[in-house]
């Protein structure tokens, strides 16, 4: 039997491929893909229906593609698909898995035997989940998320600053509060979910802000309807889909055609402190932005200090850096300078910090 051709990337990039993701990752050029998400089957092993206490039939999956005969089928088929993913991934790149207390542990541990390194698992606390009709467990109220890195010790994206942006200037946590697919978002077919266990956008928002920057590579071996594929292309991400499906795939197509990007303003993320240029002070003295012999205070107006011509300060009781200076002035072991210290404008006092923007601004426009 011939062996299908090997895929370009140029070819496969922003399109859904259509059959089974192990073998159509193999056709995938190595070290190809920024970022990989994960939602396989979950080999929930249902026997029978499930019913609402008003005895209605809960509509959940019952596929085919989501049974297997033994916990050995699937680990064998879970073994197959991530070594084919970690193949495929630059030496750089993540991966998330997404599962249930079916399948998520089993999956955790293969994904340790074959090298990936594990960076954080992921609690998804679902605002609105599927009560326990039988009553004799609690409610499953969660799913969990493993993010891992091709391998340990190799440099990956995490754009934390961007995550604090987006958690109202605090940390994220690894416990993502967010709501089910429900509502003009769910897509469905005949009045009826088209996929069982489609994920709402907003969750594929934040793993893929977290993970990725503009023009990554994002690819999803379980494609479903697109999720991944509608939020990747929003957000300037170049993405691959690979579905067995063809009802799905053709779903997804249409639903990402409809998706519009986001223009460049848009798409930019606040980026953390060490990865801006550093810009010393004494630059903002030497360019004439702050003279020598210029006043500079507190928010207050209170504590003074004198900028000198090498960029340092001198106050009644000390003299150095802008931020030595400042620890000294307030009897602080360390300070920001840069937000501390504060020049008249008009009659309004700024933070120094504005003239370091500005510095900033003018280097990025000159390229």
């Amino acid at each position: 039997m011939t062996e299908p051709a090997p895929l370009s990337i140029d070819t496969a990039l922003n399109t859904v491929l259509v059959g089974e993701c192990a073998a159509m990752l193999d056709r995938l050029p190595e070290a190809s893909v920024d970022a990989v998400f994960a939602d396989p089957p979950y080999n929930l092993q249902l026997e029978g229906e499930l019913r609402r206490p008003n005895d209605s039939v809960v509509n959940g999956v019952v596929d085919g593609w989501d049974r297997f005969a033994s916990f050995k089928d699937y680990d064998d088929f879970t073994r197959r698909w991530l070594s084919a993913v970690r193949r495929v991934l630059k030496p750089g790149g993540t991966l998330w898995v997404i599962g249930t207390y079916h399948n998520i542990y089993r999956v955790g541990a293969l994904v340790q035997d074959l090298g990936f390194w594990m960076l954080n698992d992921i609690t998804w606390r679902k605002t609105n989940p599927m009560p326990n009709f039988r009553g004799r467990r609690f409610a499953n109220a969660h799913e969990t998320l493993i993010w891992c890195a091709r391998e340990r010790g190799t440099a990956h994206t995490f754009n934390h600053a961007a995550m604090k942006a987006l958690n109202d200037d605090k940390q994220m946590r690894s416990d993502w509060v967010l709501p089910v697919c429900t509502g003009a978002e769910r897509l469905k077919v005949d009045g009826h979910k088209a996929h069982p266990t489609q994920k709402p956008e907003a969750l594929l928002h934040r793993v893929l802000l977290a993970s990725t920057v503009r023009g990554d590579v994002v690819l999803d071996p379980f494609f479903g309807t697109g999720t991944t594929g509608a939020v990747a292309k929003r957000l300037g991400r170049r993405w691959i889909g690979i579905e067995r499906d063809p009802s799905y795939a053709e779903l997804a197509r249409r639903r990402i055609a409809a998706v519009v990007e986001a223009d460049d303003d848009a798409l930019a993320v606040t980026r953390s402190k060490s990865e801006e240029v550093r810009i010393p002070f004494g630059r903002v003295v030497e360019l004439g932005l702050l003279k020598p012999g210029t006043v500079l205070y507190d928010h207050r107006g209170a504590a003074r200090a004198k900028v000198r011509a090498d960029g340092t300060l001198v106050s009644d009781s000390a003299t150095g850096s802008i931020h030595s200076v400042g620890a000294h002035v307030q009897q602080a072991s360390a300070c920001n300078g840069w937000s501390y210290w504060h020049f008249k404008d008009g009659g309004t006092l700024k933070p120094i910090d504005v003239l370091r923007e500005q510095l900033r601004a003018e280097l990025a426009a000159a390229g």
